[in-house]
C-alpha cells in the first residue's frame, strides 16, 4: 500500500496522466449559515477535550494552518465503519450537520474530540493507485503475469474482515487447516495460471506493494487492478537491499529511484531483487469507475487524508494528526501536517507509531508518495462522550 513510472509512448503517458488526482484539498469558504445545534466558535468547549497532561488542540504542530473543513468532510466520509459507540455518535452528529466553513469545522473538532499522543517517534511512509500500461497476451516487454487467487486462497472479504478485526489469518486454508503457500520466487518460476493480464516486472511488482491500481489496454480499455488475496509471506522492502548493496544511494531509494533501476537491469538482476521479497499479491480485474480504490474498511480512499495503521494496533475509521519531518529521501517536501482517518492495513505497517498515507491516483501523486519517508509524531483523536441526559 506504501506510490513512479517513466511514461513510455507520447499515448501511454496522456493516459497515464488521465490517472491523477490532487491531494490537495482547499479551504471551504467561510459561510454565514450557523447550524443551530451547534454552539458558535465564542463558546468553544475548552476543558472537556483535555485529559490531565494531554496536548491541547493549539500544542499540535501545524494545526492553526491545518484545512479544517476539508479533515472534517474526510472524517465524514471515513467514519461510519467505526465500531467504537463515542466516535459513531460523533459521527452521526456531523453527519447531521453537512458541511460546515472552516470555523464551524474547526470549532467542531476540538468541542468533539481530544488530542492524545500515540507512543514516541515512529514512521510515516506514503502509497498510491498506480494507473500502468497492460497487454492481453504476452509479449515483451509486457512478461509478468497478473495473477488471479488461487482457487485455495483464502477469500478477499475473509481478509477484510480479520484486518478490519485486527486478526491474523492464514493464507491462504485448506479444508485441513494453515498451509504454507509458495514464496514470490517459486510462484513467478512456476508456469503461470489463471492470468488475467501482461505487465513489465517491475510495474507488477509496484502495482503488487500499492495494492490496487488501473491497467490501461493498447485498445484504451481501463481496468481496475483490486487486491484478492495475498500468499500469506512478509513483506521486506528491496530498498533496503539495493542500498546495503550498494546500487542505490541511501537517499535516493525513492520509488521513482527503485522503479529506475529495475527497469534500467530488467531480466534475471532484477527478478533476483524483486524476489528478496517473498510477499505475492493476486488480483481481480474490473471495469474501471474513476473512483479512489477502497481500503481494507471497504470505503474509498481520500487523498491526502486516508491513513493505512496497523489493524492490530488501531480501529478502522479513527481519526489521527500526523506531524511527520526530517525526511529521509532527496527531492521530499520537508513536512507532512494534518488529520487523517485510518482507512486501511498493510502488510508493511506494523506497530503503535507507523502510517503510511494515501497520496492519491497517478504518476503524480506516485512521485510524491515515492520520497515519503519522514520521522513521524502521531496523535490520536480520541472522541468526547456526549454529556448524560
Amino acid at each position: 500500500m506504501n506510490w513512479f513510472r517513466v511514461a513510455g509512448a507520447p499515448l501511454a503517458a496522456l493516459s497515464l496522466y488521465a490517472c491523477a488526482t490532487p491531494a490537495v484539498v482547499t479551504r471551504t469558504a467561510p459561510s454565514a449559515r450557523v447550524p443551530s445545534v451547534l454552539p458558535a466558535p465564542s463558546a468553544r468547549v475548552t476543558a472537556p477535550s483535555q485529559a490531565e497532561g494531554a496536548p491541547s488542540f493549539a500544542d499540535l504542530p501545524g494545526w492553526n494552518a491545518e484545512d479544517h473543513a476539508a479533515a472534517l468532510r474526510a472524517f465524514v466520509a471515513g467514519c461510519g465503519v467505526s465500531r467504537d459507540a463515542d466516535l459513531r455518535a460523533v459521527c452521526a452528529r456531523a453527519r447531521s450537520l453537512g458541511p460546515l466553513d472552516e470555523t464551524h469545522a474547526r470549532h467542531f473538532l476540538e468541542a468533539n474530540f481530544r488530542a492524545e499522543r500515540v507512543g514516541d517517534r515512529g514512521l510515516l511512509t506514503a502509497y498510491f493507485a498506480p494507473c500502468y500500461e497492460a497487454r492481453e497476451s504476452r509479449e515483451d516487454p509486457f512478461i509478468a503475469p497478473v495473477l488471479a487467487k488461487p482457487t485455495d486462497s483464502a477469500s478477499a472479504q475473509d481478509m477484510l474482515d480479520a484486518a478490519i478485526a485486527g486478526r491474523k489469518l492464514p493464507d491462504p486454508t485448506t479444508d485441513s487447516g494453515p498451509t504454507t503457500y509458495p514464496d514470490r520466487a517459486e510462484i513467478e518460476t512456476a508456469p503461470p495460471d489463471h492470468v488475467l493480464a501482461w505487465m513489465k516486472p517491475e510495474e507488477l511488482f509496484f502495482l503488487q506493494i500499492q495494492g490496487s491500481g488501473v491497467l490501461v489496454l493498447p485498445d484504451g480499455r481501463r481496468m481496475k487492478a483490486v487486491f484478492s488475496a495475498s500468499n500469506g509471506k512478509p513483506f521486506i522492502p528491496i530498498a533496503r537491499i539495493l542500498r546495503d548493496r550498494g546500487l542505490l544511494a541511501d537517499n535516493n531509494t525513492s520509488g521513482d529511484a527503485i522503479m529506475a533501476w529495475l527497469a534500467e537491469h530488467r531480466g534475471p538482476e532484477a527478478d533476483e531483487v524483486m524476489r528478496q521479497n517473498p510477499r505475492y499479491i493476486f488480483f481481480n480485474l474490473e471495469p474501471d469507475d474513476g473512483r479512489e480504490p477502497a481500503g481494507a474498511a471497504g470505503v474509498n480512499l481520500i487523498p491526502g487524508r486516508a491513513l493505512a495503521v496497523d489493524p492490530a494496533q488501531y480501529a478502522m475509521g479513527g481519526l489521527y494528526w500526523i506531524d511527520a519531518r526530517a525526511p529521509v529521501l532527496s527531492g521530499a517536501f520537508p513536512v507532512y501536517q494534518r488529520l487523517a482517518v485510518a482507512l486501511d492495513s498493510g502488510g508493511a505497517i506494523k506497530g503503535a507509531v507507523r502510517a503510511d498515507l494515501y497520496a492519491g491516483s497517478g504518476p503524480g501523486a506516485g512521485r510524491e508518495a515515492g520520497r515519503i519517508r519522514h520521522v513521524l509524531t502521531l496523535y490520536r483523536l480520541a472522541p468526547i462522550p456526549a454529556p448524560t441526559p
